[in-house]
C-alpha cells in the first residue's frame, strides 16, 4: 500500500518551517535548511502553493520547490553549487 505525505498548510517563524499535514501531525524544520526561503520576504513566503498532489510546496515568487517527505529526512537536502 502506498501512502502520501500531504500537506494542509504553511507557515514560519524565524526558526521553522512548519507543514501542517492532512492526517493532523504538524512537522517543523530548521529555516537554516533552506536558504532561498531564509532570504525571501514575509510576502514571498506566504505565497506558496501545494504541487504534486499536496506533497511538495512551491514558492512561485522563489522559483522554488519543496518537497514534504524531504522534510522529514534527518539531514537538510542538500543542493549543488
Amino acid at each position: 500500500m502506498s501512502t502520501l505525505t500531504k500537506g494542509k498548510s504553511v507557515r514560519f517563524d524565524e526558526r521553522y518551517l512548519h507543514v501542517e499535514l492532512d492526517d493532523g501531525r504538524v512537522i517543523l524544520t530548521p529555516m537554516t535548511w533552506y536558504r532561498e526561503l531564509q532570504q525571501a520576504s514575509v510576502i514571498q513566503l506566504k505565497n506558496y502553493n501545494f504541487i504534486c498532489q499536496g506533497t511538495g510546496i512551491e514558492w512561485p515568487d522563489l522559483d522554488y520547490q519543496l518537497s514534504i517527505d524531504s522534510m522529514l529526512m534527518t539531514q537538510p537536502q542538500r543542493q549543488a553549487a
